[in-house]
C-alpha cells in the first residue's frame, strides 16, 4: 500500500479528530484547551487530516516550504521513530512497497502528545491566574469559588486530560515558538515544562494578555515574564527596595501614633504601593518620560504625597492641626482629597521628573478623566503627540474599578483621536473584599479585569506580599506603556489591615479575614529578614534605615507645630505662570454684515485664534452641530474620510483649533475637558452637551469639580459648558439644561445689598464660583466667549445655547456689535418705543433668552409697544445687581414682571426673585409670569406645549393680570 494512502492513520486517527474536532481554518487551529487560536501555517482545508496529509505533502517536497515548527515536529518524529533521520524527497520516488517509515502506533502518539503539550502550555498561558498564589493572607483561592481550571496540572491524574501519563513526565518535547520557558533550549521534558509553566503563571504573579488580538504584543509579555531567569536583582536594587517600603510603612506608622484617633485613610496592608509606584516613575524616566500626572482615591493618598510627590513632611502633618486657619480663600477640603504638583529630580534615572496629584473627592473614580484631560492639554501644549513625554497614572480600589461606570467610560476614551493619551498605568489596590464591610456584598471575583478587555490592556496580577515580584511587574507594565503605547493595568492583590477607615471595626463582619490579618506578619518584616538572610544587607543597616526615617518624620513634626496658616496654595496640582449652503449662507450674510449664532461662534473662535489662543471644542456631534449648523469640519463629497478644517487655515501664525466627536459619553468626556482645562489658562476649552438634558449624567463633575474646585482646592478653571436648552414641544428630556441647578449653586448672596464700586462688574465675577449665562443674541455669545479669555483670572463658564434661535431670522446680530469698542451686555435694555417714554409705560417684563423673541412677537400682535418695556438679562449669575437698579428705577410707575418659559419651580425665578426684593428695598413686588409648577421639565405633546405657552403670554400682557393681589 502507497505510503501516501497509509496517511491518515499513520498519523492516528485521534490526532485527526482532535484537530476536526476544534475547527481547523486558515492560519489558525484551537486546541482542547478553549481560547483564541494560535498562530499556524496556512492552509485552504477545514479538515484537520486534510490539513496534516498537505501539510506532511508539503514537507516531503520541501521542508522550507512549512513553518519551522512542522519541520521539526516531522524531523523529530522521523529520529525517534527509530528508522533513523528522515529525509524530504520529491513525492515521486517514495517507493509504494517501501516498509513504512515511522511506527504507525509510535508516530500517532508522538504526534498526539505533541499537540498535547502544546495545548498544555497555552492553558497555562490563558488561565495559569486561576491558581496563581497571589492571596497574602493564604485564605482565599484565587476565584472565590475555588474553581480551578480541569486543563491545568494540579495533580498527576490531570495528565489524563491530555491523554498522557505519568511516565511520559520524563519525555522531551519539542518547544512550540509561542513560548520562551526553554530559554535558549529547544526541547525540555515534559515534568521541565510543566514547572517552569507554574513558575511563570501559577505563583506570585498571575497574567492575564491571551485575548490581545496582536501577536507581537502577546509574544512580548511571553518573552518578559517566561524567560528563565528574568526577575533577578542586583543588590543597589533590593537595597532601594527596602528603603522604599520603610519609608510607606514607617509613615504610616508615625500618623497612627500621633494620631491614632483620625481618619486617615492609611495604606496599612499595601505599604507595596509606594515603591511600585516609584519603580513605574522610575522605568517611565528612563524611557524619557518627564511628566507624570497621577489620579487616586483617598486611601494612601498622604502616603503617595510624602514619599512619591515629596511633599514637604510638616506640611501634611499640620493639616492634623484643629487650629490651623486658612490664609485662602475657599472652603479647603480634608487631607487625603488634597493635590499637588513638584518638579524634582528622579534619583534613579538623575533625570527631571514633573510630578502631579490631581485633587480628588470622595466620588472615587470621578478623578480618572479628569487625569486624562490633563494629561492630554499637557501633551497638547509640548507636541508630545505620541504620549513620550508626558503620562499618567491611575490608581484604582478594586470594587470601584469594577463597578464605577466612569472608569469604562474612561478607558473608552484611550483610543479616540483627539482624546488618547496614548497609554495609562492602571495600579489596582486589590483588598479581596471591594468597598463593603458586608462579605455577601463583595464580588465574586477579586479580579477587576473585564473593563480593562474593553481596550486589550493586558492585567498583571502580583501578590504585593512579594516586593520583588510587584517591582518586576510594575517595571515591566511601565515598558509596556512606553514601548506600545497601550494600557495596562497592575493588579496589587494585597489586604487592608484596618477598615474602611481607622475608626471602623472590620472584625464585626470580616471575623475570619482579620483573625488572619491579626496574625499577618508586616511585608517590611518579611523582606528585611529575606534580605538579611541572604546577606544583602545586615540587621544594624536595617535598623539605621527605619531610625533615620523615624528621625526625619519626628523633626518635620516639629517644625509643623510652628505652623499657624493653612496655605491651600501650596497644595495646587495644576499651576499656571504668568459645502454647500451653509457656507453660502454665511458669505452672504458678512457681505450684509450680520452674523447668526454660528458665524458669531466662528467669529469668537477666529480671533482667539489670531491671538495665539488654543480653542478645543469636544462633545457629540460638534463637529456638525447637533443641530447641523456649525460645520467646523468640511468632508470632501466624492473622496470618503477626506476632510478640512478651515478654522486652522485662517491665519499665518495662528494657534491651534481642536473640535472633536467624542464618545457617547457625558461623565468621562466633561471630567477629560475639565482635566485639559487646567493644564494651561491661554486656552478655550468647551464641552457641548448633544442636549443641555444630558449634563445630568455628568453631575459629579459637575457638583465636585467645576462648581467647587476652586473653594476646596483653591483651583482656577476657565472651561466652558456649552448646554442646549429651550422649551419647544421637545419632550422632558430634550428641553432643560435644568438652569434651577447652576444657579442654586451659585455663590453669591441673595440678600446682601452690594456696593456698587467702579470695579463691580469685575469684582463682582472675580468672587463668584462660575459665571451663568443665557444669551438672547449672537453678540452676547460672540462677547461672552471672549471675555473669558480676556478676564485677568479664570471662572468656569454655563451658557444655555440656543435650539430654534440658531436660525430664527430676528436672532441675528450686526457686526457693529462686535467691533472694537464693543463689549459684552449683562443686560440688554428696552431700546424700543417704550424706552422712549419711560414715565408712561405700565409693565416692565424682565426675561432671558429665547423667550424675548416670543414676548416682542406677543407684544406687537397686541399693540403694547409703547405700554411694556422688555429687559433681558443676558448674565444671570452672579447677578447684576447694578443694571436691574437702574432698569427699574428707569420705570417708576411700571409693575414688575420675570417672565419665564419654564416652570415655576424650574428655571430661574427663584434665584431672581430674592435679589429682585433685596435691590428694590422689597418697596415693589416682581411678579412671576410663566409655566405652572411640574414634575417634568416639558411637555412632550406639541399642542399642549403650545397652549400653555400661549397662556402665559396672554398673562405677560395682560395688564389687570395683578390687580388687587398681594406679593
Amino acid at each position: 500500500m502507497s505510503q501516501l494512502r497509509l496517511l491518515p492513520s499513520w498519523l492516528g486517527a485521534q490526532a485527526s479528530r482532535l484537530l476536526a474536532a476544534h475547527g481547523v481554518q486558515r492560519f489558525s487551529w484551537y486546541s482542547r484547551s478553549s481560547g483564541p487560536p494560535a498562530t499556524f501555517p496556512s492552509s485552504k482545508v477545514g479538515g484537520g487530516s486534510s490539513y496534516m496529509e498537505e501539510m506532511y505533502f508539503a514537507w516531503l517536497e520541501n521542508p522550507q516550504s512549512v513553518h519551522k515548527s512542522w519541520d521539526s515536529f516531522f524531523r523529530k518524529a522521523s529520529e525517534e521513530a527509530s528508522y533513523g533521520p528522515a529525509q524530504p524527497r520529491p513525492l515521486s520516488v517514495v517507493p509504494e512497497s517501501r516498509p513504512a517509515v515511522l511506527s504507525r502506533t509510535k508516530t500517532s502518539k508522538l504526534v498526539e502528545d505533541h499537540l498535547a503539550v502544546q495545548s498544555l502550555i497555552r492553558a497555562y498561558q490563558i488561565r495559569g491566574h486561576h491558581v496563581a498564589q497571589l492571596d497574602p493572607l493564604g485564605i482565599l483561592d484565587a476565584d472565590l469559588d475555588s474553581f480551578v481550571p480541569s486543563d491545568l496540572i494540579t495533580t498527576i491524574d490531570k495528565l489524563a486530560f491530555y491523554d498522557l501519563r505519568e511516565a511520559d513526565l520524563d519525555k522531551e518535547f519539542q518547544l512550540p515558538t509561542t513560548t520562551f520557558i526553554g530559554g535558549s533550549e529547544n526541547t525540555l521534558s515534559l515534568r521541565e515544562i510543566i514547572r517552569r509553566l507554574e513558575n511563570t503563571y501559577c505563583q506570585h504573579i498571575g497574567l492575564e494578555f491571551m485575548f490581545i488580538n496582536d501577536v507581537e504584543q502577546c509574544q512580548w509579555i511571553r518573552q518578559k515574564f517566561e524567560t528563565p531567569g528574568v526577575m533577578q536583582f542586583s543588590s543597589e536594587e533590593k537595597r532601594t527596595l527596602l528603603a522604599r517600603l520603610v519609608r510607606s510603612m514607617r509613615f504610616e506608622d508615625f500618623l497612627a501614633r500621633k494620631w491614632s484617633s483620625e481618619k486617615r485613610f492609611g495604606l496599612e496592608g499595601c505599604e507595596v504601593m509606594i515603591p511600585a509606584l516609584k519603580t513605574i516613575i522610575d522605568k517611565s524616566s528612563e524611557m524619557g518620560i518627564e511628566n507624570v500626572i497621577l489620579g487616586m482615591p483617598h486611601r494612601g493618598r498622604l502616603n503617595v504625597l510624602a514619599n512619591v510627590i515629596r511633599k514637604d513632611l510638616e506640611q501634611i502633618f499640620c493639616q492634623f492641626d484643629p487650629k490651623l486657619e486658612a490664609a485662602d480663600e475657599g472652603s479647603g477640603d480634608v487631607k487625603y482629597h488634597l493635590g499637588m504638583y513638584h518638579e524634582r529630580i528622579n534619583r534613579v534615572t538623575n533625570r527631571n521628573i514633573t510630578l502631579s496629584l490631581v485633587a480628588n473627592p470622595s466620588h472615587l473614580e470621578a478623578v480618572d478623566p479628569v487625569v486624562q484631560g490633563k494629561t492630554k492639554a499637557e501633551q497638547f501644549y509640548r507636541g508630545d503627540a505620541q504620549g513620550k513625554k508626558v503620562m499618567s497614572i491611575l490608581v484604582h480600589g478594586d470594587a470601584a474599578f469594577a463597578g464605577q461606570g466612569v472608569v469604562y467610560e474612561t478607558f473608552h476614551l484611550s483610543d479616540l483621536p483627539s482624546y488618547t493619551t496614548n497609554g495609562t498605568v492602571h495600579v489596582v489596590v486589590n483588598n479581596q473584599i471591594g468597598f463593603t464591610t458586608d462579605p455577601r456584598m463583595a464580588r465574586s471575583s477579586p479580579y477587576p479585569t473585564d473593563v480593562a478587555r474593553v481596550v486589550n490592556a493586558p492585567i498583571f496580577h502580583v501578590n504585593a506580599d512579594d516586593p520583588e515580584a510587584v517591582m518586576y511587574v510594575c517595571s515591566v507594565a511601565a515598558e509596556w506603556r512606553n514601548t506600545f503605547n497601550k494600557d495596562v493595568v497592575v493588579d496589587l492583590v494585597c489586604y487592608r489591615r484596618r477598615g474602611h477607615n481607622e475608626m471602623d471595626e472590620p472584625m464585626f463582619t470580616q471575623p475570619l479575614m482579620y483573625k488572619q490579618i491579626h496574625r499577618q506578619v508586616p511585608v517590611l518584616k518579611k523582606y528585611a529578614d529575606k534580605l538579611i538572610a541572604e546577606g544583602t544587607v545586615t540587621l544594624q543597616e536595617f535598623e539605621e534605615e527605619i531610625a533615620k526615617y523615624d528621625r526625619i518624620c519626628e523633626e518635620a513634626f516639629g517644625r509643623s507645630k510652628d505652623k499657624k496658616i493653612l496655605h491651600i496654595k501650596h497644595w495646587l496640582d495644576s499651576p499656571w505662570p504668568g459645502l454647500s449652503r451653509i457656507l453660502r449662507g454665511r458669505a452672504d450674510m458678512t457681505r450684509k454684515r450680520t452674523v447668526d449664532w454660528a458665524l458669531a461662534e466662528y467669529m469668537a473662535f477666529g480671533s482667539l485664534l489670531k491671538e495665539g489662543i488654543h480653542v478645543r471644542l469636544s462633545g457629540q456631534d460638534v463637529e456638525r452641530g447637533t443641530f447641523s449648523h456649525r460645520h467646523h469640519v468640511l468632508h470632501d463629497q466624492e473622496v470618503d474620510r477626506r476632510t478640512c478644517v478651515p478654522m486652522n487655515h485662517l491665519w499665518p501664525h495662528q494657534a491651534p483649533y481642536t473640535v472633536c466627536n467624542s464618545s457617547l459619553s457625558e461623565y468621562g468626556v466633561l471630567g477629560f475637558e475639565l482635566g485639559y482645562a487646567m493644564a494651561s489658562p491661554n486656552a478655550l476649552v468647551l464641552w457641548e452637551a448633544q442636549f443641555g438634558d444630558f449634563h445630568n449624567t455628568a453631575q459629579c463633575i459637575i457638583d465636585q469639580f467645576i462648581s467647587t474646585g476652586q473653594a476646596k482646592w483653591v483651583r482656577h478653571n476657565g472651561v466652558v459648558l456649552l448646554l442646549p436648552h429651550g422649551m419647544e414641544g421637545m419632550g422632558p428630556e430634550h428641553s432643560s439644561a435644568r438652569p434651577e441647578r447652576f444657579l442654586q449653586m451659585s455663590n453669591d448672596d441673595s440678600d446682601a445689598y452690594p456696593a456698587f464700586t467702579q470695579d463691580f462688574e469685575v469684582r463682582q465675577l472675580y468672587d463668584c464660583n462660575w459665571i451663568v449665562v443665557n444669551c438672547s443674541t449672537p453678540a452676547s455669545y460672540f462677547h461672552v466667549l471672549r471675555r473669558q479669555i480676556l478676564l485677568p483670572f479664570r471662572k468656569p463658564l454655563i451658557i444655555f445655547t440656543p435650539k430654534s434661535l440658531l436660525r430664527h431670522p430676528e436672532a441675528k446680530s450686526s457686526f457693529d456689535q462686535m467691533v472694537s469698542g464693543t463689549s459684552f451686555q449683562r443686560v440688554i435694555p428696552e431700546d424700543g418705543a417704550a424706552a422712549q417714554a419711560p414715565g408712561q409705560v405700565r409693565r416692565l417684563i424682565f426675561c432671558t433668552g429665547k423667550v424675548y423673541y416670543d414676548l416682542v412677537k406677543e407684544r406687537s400682535s397686541q399693540g403694547l409697544d409703547e405700554q411694556v418695556a422688555i429687559t433681558r438679562l443676558e448674565q444671570i449669575s452672579p447677578f447684576p445687581f447694578d443694571l436691574i437698579k437702574r432698569e427699574a428705577e428707569k420705570y417708576p410707575g411700571a409693575e414688575l414682571v420675570w417672565c419665564q418659559e419654564e416652570h415655576k419651580n424650574m428655571g430661574y425665578y427663584d434665584y431672581i426673585s430674592p435679589r429682585f426684593m433685596t435691590i428694590l428695598g422689597r418697596a415693589r413686588p416682581i411678579w412671576y409670569v410663566g409655566r405652572d409648577p411640574a414634575a417634568a421639565p416639558a411637555t412632550g405633546n406639541r399642542n399642549t406645549h403650545l397652549v400653555s405657552l400661549k397662556k402665559f403670554l396672554d398673562t405677560a400682557f395682560n395688564l389687570q393680570a395683578f390687580e388687587g393681589k398681594t406679593f
